[in-house]
């Protein structure tokens, strides 16, 4: 909930300018705040929102096997530590000493559990991703009672920064 008891989607906000890339209304925002200009009431709103799952790689067994070993060999580590502390004799050379162990068994079981896994799949997915949401556009909005003082401040802001404004649609 907002500060005026409502969230922020039942506020009366209208745009007052629209950008291709977010660098762009954070540009426009960011003058609007060097102008003192309430700032907490405009919002960045990104529109028509897109998965975008860009492809990084292919994953062969080797691959599968270095990700497994790299995911298991830090909780092989703190559970070796953790165990070591536990010892009454010497903990700080037997945590550090479990650590090193734990690290090479729980990367030694992380590669088998990649490689199995991976066979598993039977090449059903043989690629590394990246997924994001991209919005196609960003659209900068403020509440209806400042909305035309933040469209005047970036009408100023010139039209190469200042995208294309409610008045131009």
């Amino acid at each position: 909930m907002s500060p005026g008891g409502g969230d922020m989607s039942q506020q009366d906000r209208r745009p007052i300018a629209s950008y291709a890339t977010y660098a762009e209304a954070e540009r426009a925002v960011d003058y609007l705040s060097d102008q003192e200009f309430p700032v907490e009431r405009v919002a960045i709103i990104g529109h028509d929102l897109q998965l975008v799952e860009q492809v990084v790689g292919r994953i062969g067994y080797g691959r599968a096997a270095l990700s497994g070993a790299a995911s298991g060999a830090l909780p092989g580590a703190l559970i070796g530590w953790l165990f070591g502390l536990l010892s009454w004799l010497n903990p700080v050379l037997s945590s550090l000493l479990l650590a090193l162990y734990g690290l090479i068994f729980g990367a030694v079981i992380g590669a088998l559990l990649g490689l199995l896994l991976h066979g598993v799949q039977r090449g059903r997915r043989d690629f590394a991703s990246v997924s994001a949401m991209q919005p196609s556009r960003y659209e900068v909005v403020a509440d209806a009672e400042v909305a035309d003082q933040a469209a005047k401040l970036l009408d100023r802001l010139g039209s190469a920064a200042a995208g294309t404004t409610d008045t131009e649609k």
